[in-house]
Order: C-alpha cells, then structure tokens, then sequence
C-alpha cells in the first residue's frame, strides 16, 4: 500500500562539488536516498557538469541512481561512484527542485572558477521555474562571510575584517589579547586560528597564514567555545522541529583543538536548543526569510552566532541519529508541497516565494 503522505513523483537535482568527493556522511546523499526511496527521480551534478545548450536550455552530465531503494546511505554513494554508475545527459530546466549543496571552500585553490559557475546556472534554471533552494541570487551574495555582518549586531560577535596586520594585532589587543583568526572564505573549520595572550609569538605566523588567500575575518573570543558550540539546522526559515524534536546537536572538541567542526574532528551529542538559542534563531528568520535561505546551519556560542552556514548546512545525518527523528524525510515531503503549490499557481510564484513558503 502506498505512503498517502507522499506526493506525486518529482524530479530532483542536487548540485555538488564532483561525485567523487562525496561522503557517506553527507547531508545530500542521505537526502538523495530518502528521495529516491518516495518514488522520486534524482540527479547529482558536479560544478563542471553544466551545459548551457545551443537552444538556450540547461543541460548537465549527472550521475543518476540506478535503483529504487538502497539500504543505506554506503549503497546509494557506491552506486554512483561506481565504475557502472550511470551518468545521463539530463535537462535542468525539467527539474521540478535543484538543491544547490556544493561548498565554495572546497574550490578556493584548484578551482576558483566553479562555485560562481554553478550558481549562474542555478540562476538560468530559476528562470525556467525550476524551484533553485537555497535561491541561488541570494547565494551569490553570501558567497564570503560578510554576509554574515548583514544580519543585527546583537546576534554577532564584535568583528573586524581586513588584510591588514597590523588592524588584526590592533584588534586582538584591544581584547586582551584573545580572538579568532579565519579566512572571510572557508568552512569546516579550515585555517582557524584561536588566540591567547600566551600565543602571541606566533601571531604573525597565524596572521599570515589566514592573509595568504584573501581578508582575514577577526572575531571576540567567547570562553564558552571551549566547550563547543551548538548546531541548529533551520528550514523555511525556522528552527526545524519534527515529532517534538529538534534538528539540533551540539559540537566538541576533547583533544585540545579549539575547533568543534565535525571535519576538524570534533565530536557530537544530542542538544535541545535554550532559550537563547531560539531567540537568536527568530532574529535571523527575516533576513533568511528574505534571502530564500531555505535550509541553513546555525552555530551557536552562548548568546551569539558564530556563523550562519547556507551553502552546505549539513547534520541532518548526525541529527537523525542522535534523536532517532526521520527528518530527511519532513524535507523531502516539504520539497513535494512546494512542487504542488508551484503547479497550483500557474507558476506565478517568484522563487524566494516558493523557497520559503
């Protein structure tokens, strides 16, 4: 008997870095599995794979599941990275959904070009009514940290940006001697410096090691970071909440690394957002609201937001775990009421609309 809370199939894309560089841990393939599990059609498409066709349509060389069901999220990723996996010449602006899940910090060095790349095409598909999640307009405007310093200053900590060492030293001084040194451009805790009166030998080593690329993003340290910080995942805007329970974990570190991020290797335990934390979460629902940032990470020290992650928001796996909630599938059900709200209105609605409807 079928599952009466599933919609109608759907076509599904999800744009990534390359195939190859997926993880059995990822948020997209457990989200591709859980879709091909509802009856859906989906198709992974690296950053190079795009074709903007002689007749003005987009087109993608994409890797497609070749089964209907998988057992895990291990058989889906062996199936596409696979010497059979199949890879079909497919036409983006028939897809119902493109799921932009691609990290632009994993293309800094060898491929400056791609993450822009992906999102014009993104853009293009948009057009064509395609439903591009997170809006991939907005997208381009996050695409470095300064994003983040768009969102109101009591959610932040006190920073500073700049290329300039001695603005950086000046900074850290006037915090005495405390603060954390990362790249403007960067995720997964790559190049994050922690400062402390006793290591300010090697300062200017850290400085120039976080320059060497671009703007260094300077913030207060906040002590209770050493404790690790609390990763809220939100959808529509909201802090994403299925049977009671929320999609929310929180990230440490025991072996003396002062970064809690997973591929830092931190660790994760179950965590109920306070009270804190959901109120920093409803003052950023307006500007995520605004933007289209349809799914987003929030991590959390204390009473501030360290960062607000909307290219690849990952944890939907570790979340799953921990609380035992199926919360792939509340978004791939969402993904089909978007589809069938898209239809009802003739196509009328803009895509920030449908993003965050």
């Amino acid at each position: 008997m079928s599952d009466p809370r599933r919609g109608p199939p759907i076509k599904l894309g999800f744009v990534i870095n390359d195939i190859a560089t997926e993880r059995n841990n990822y948020t997209t393939i457990r989200l591709a599995r859980i879709a091909v599990a509802r009856g859906h059609s989906v198709a992974l498409i690296g950053l190079a794979d795009f074709i903007y066709d002689s007749d003005g349509t987009v087109r993608a060389h994409a890797h497609v599941p070749r089964h209907d069901s998988y057992q895990d999220d291990d058989a889906l990723l062996a199936d596409l990275q696979g010497e059979e996996a199949q890879v079909q010449r497919i036409c983006v602006d028939e897809l119902d959904v493109l799921m932009l899940r691609s990290d632009p910090a994993e293309e800094i060095n060898e491929r400056p070009w791609a993450p822009n790349s992906g999102l014009l095409f993104a853009q293009l598909a948009a057009l064509k009514h395609v439903i591009v999640l997170n809006d991939p307009t907005h997208l381009t405007d996050a695409s470095n940290k300064t994003y983040f310093q768009h969102f109101p200053e009591e959610v932040r900590p006190v920073t500073c940006i700049s290329r300039d060492p001695d603005e950086i030293k000046a900074f850290i001084a006037e915090h005495d001697g405390h603060g954390v040194i990362k790249p403007l451009q960067g995720s997964g805790g790559q190049g994050v410096f922690v400062v402390t009166p006793e290591s300010d030998a090697n300062l200017n080593q850290m400085i120039d090691a976080v320059t060497r690329d671009g703007y260094a993003i300077v913030q207060e340290y906040l002590p209770e970071a050493s404790k690790g910080d609390l990763r809220l995942l939100t959808l529509n805007g909201r802090p994403l909440q299925v049977e009671g329970q929320y999609a929310c974990f929180r990230r440490y570190n025991d072996s003396g690394d002062a970064r809690s991020n997973i591929k830092a290797g931190g660790k994760i335990e179950m965590a109920v957002p306070d009270e804190s934390a959901l109120r920093l979460a409803e003052i950023v629902a307006p500007k995520l609201i605004r933007d289209g940032m349809y799914l987003a990470g929030l991590d959390i020290v204390a009473d501030k937001l360290m960062e607000i992650n909307v290219d690849t928001p990952g944890g939907i796996n570790m979340a799953e775990e921990l609380t035992g909630v199926d919360f792939s599938s509340h978004i791939v059900a969402d993904l089909e009421r978007k589809v069938r709200l898209r239809d009802q209105y003739n196509r009328t609605l803009s895509n920030v609309e449908l993003a965050m409807m």
